[in-house]
């Protein structure tokens, strides 16, 4: 069957002397893996197209397993992503998640319009590590994953929320403090409030603090790792590159 779709590579494999295995996720199919022959040779049509991170309109034939790559029209290079080592990392980050926590051949086009449009923030000079924060709460959303943010998660009060609480799965508010939590800012629990329901395409030219990054980040770290199982090689990289 001959498939003509848009995708992203979100991961590429040298296969052979020549040749790559791709990984794309496209918006038609979900994720899908293509063999593409030739792919690793300078000069060759598929080069552009198979690179991490490439945009485009694939024509592969797909069979039960995998599909051949026949040809592809790039979309879009994500120049300044490559040019940047912490842009690359968070835009390897969104790409790592897609490709742990999707089966293959799900379609979810709305997952693919985040990534798609994560992408294009993070390219764009928007901040990345704001931007992986936001995607991490799309995607836990569509994976079934989503944190209770609205009220506390304890008794459903909407007010006062300080702090999250992991084992409770959510926000909690400061009648719960002494229950074991991660205490926040006013500023860290609106920004979660507000990131349920903000699409990274609506994302403005927002400056967050340090120390709310900070919180963010383990609130969604805790979260992923009791509820979501995954670790990802690309986070571990970011941490590190935090250090310098």
């Amino acid at each position: 069957m001959i498939i003509k779709t848009e995708g992203i590579v979100i991961r590429a494999l040298d296969y052979g002397e020549g040749s790559k295995i791709i990984t794309l996720y496209t918006r038609d199919y979900g994720k899908i893996s293509l063999m593409a022959k030739g792919a690793k040779k300078p000069k060759s049509r598929f080069h552009g197209i198979t690179q991490l991170f490439s945009y485009g309109v694939y024509i592969f034939y797909m069979t039960s397993q995998m599909g051949t790559l026949n040809q592809g029209d790039l979309q879009l290079y994500f120049t300044d992503i490559y040019r940047d080592i912490e842009k690359t990392a968070y835009a390897a980050y969104l790409v790592e998640l897609v490709d742990k926590l999707t089966e293959p051949k799900e379609k979810n086009s709305f997952l693919f319009e985040q990534l798609l449009a994560g992408l294009e923030q993070i390219n764009s000079g928007k901040d990345p590590e704001v931007i992986a924060r936001l995607f991490e709460m799309k995607i836990l959303h569509v994976s079934g994953y989503k944190p209770h943010i609205q009220s506390c998660s304890i008794c459903g009060n909407q007010e006062q929320l300080t702090g999250f609480s992991v084992s409770h799965g959510g926000l909690i508010c400061n009648r719960h403090e002494q229950t074991k939590s991660i205490i926040l800012q006013a500023g860290t629990v609106k920004l979660l409030k507000i990131f349920e329901y903000l699409e990274l395409r609506r994302l403005g030219n927002i400056e967050v603090k340090d120390s709310t990054k900070s919180q963010l980040d383990a609130v969604m770290q805790a979260f992923f790792e009791e509820y979501v199982g995954i670790k990802c090689k690309s986070k571990g990289f970011i941490e590190q590159l935090k250090k310098f």
